[in-house]
């Protein structure tokens, strides 16, 4: 288990609002739950150790194990009327950004997780309501093979298991904050739009038959809106906005 993310370790090297506040306990329920409805100023984060009832999409239990993972939850105030589900693409790309390895793009797979290899790494969770939107985070960081989810519906991985590498929780969180401030920032401005040619670079379903929201065909770009485009079998051309993605093989 490395150094638990306290303020003291972490406070002093965060270079931007993210973080600010910072809070952080030894174990939780969710760090959903410790930023909902609260009047945390935007940018305000909060990190556990190890969470008792994690979740993912759909009601899923997200497995940690504790002290090796980043666990964290984003307060967002995004202006009224802003598209929010495409924050977990925005999400998305600030956590490959900072997760990948020189040897190994990190890819995301729409809508919202990040794999290494192939691997599941990461997944985002967007929890919305009002004007605030909470975004969790959990990333896979110093789990050994036997250390991860058995069972999982894509094949897990840690950023040690991916890269050989045992990367510093801290400097990580860190960066992950700095980098997805960014992003947020960029978003903000103008939109989806503005990286979607990084998005697309990255892009792990492109050219995979999938099912996904009623729909199967073979998956293609990311739109401009953030809905996933399929490409039917009778040649015609679908935006699909959610669903659960299940693969198929490549089209």
């Amino acid at each position: 288990m490395s150094k638990p993310l306290t303020p003291e370790l972490v406070e002093p090297l965060l270079r931007g609002r993210f973080g600010r506040p910072y809070l952080w306990s030894e174990g939780c329920a969710s760090t959903q739950d410790a930023l909902r409805g609260s009047a945390l100023p935007e940018g305000a984060v909060a990190v556990t150790e190890h969470q008792t009832a994690g979740r993912g999409r759909d009601g899923r239990r997200w497995e940690d194990a504790p002290g090796l993972g980043l666990l964290l939850s984003v307060l967002l105030r995004p202006p009224s009327g802003s598209p929010v589900q495409q924050l977990s693409l925005v999400a998305g790309l600030a956590v490959a950004e900072t997760v990948e390895d020189a040897r190994d793009l990190a890819a995301v797979k729409w809508p919202n997780d990040v794999l290494l290899g192939g691997h599941k790494v990461a997944g985002i969770l967007l929890e919305s309501s009002g004007v605030e939107v909470v975004c969790g985070i959990g990333v896979n960081v110093l789990q050994t093979e036997d250390e991860l989810p058995a069972n999982a519906r894509l094949p897990a991985a840690s950023l040690l298991t991916a890269t050989g590498h045992a990367p510093d929780r801290a400097m990580l969180l860190v960066s992950l904050l700095e980098t997805l401030e960014h992003r947020y920032d960029s978003w903000r401005r103008r939109g989806l739009t503005s990286f979607l040619d990084e998005l697309e670079a990255r892009n792990a379903l492109r050219g995979r038959r999938v099912e996904v929201g009623g729909e199967a065909g073979t998956a293609g770009r990311i739109a401009p809106d953030g809905r996933l485009t399929l490409l039917r079998a009778d040649g015609t051309t679908v935006l699909v906005a959610s669903g659960e993605v299940q693969e198929g093989g490549r089209g």
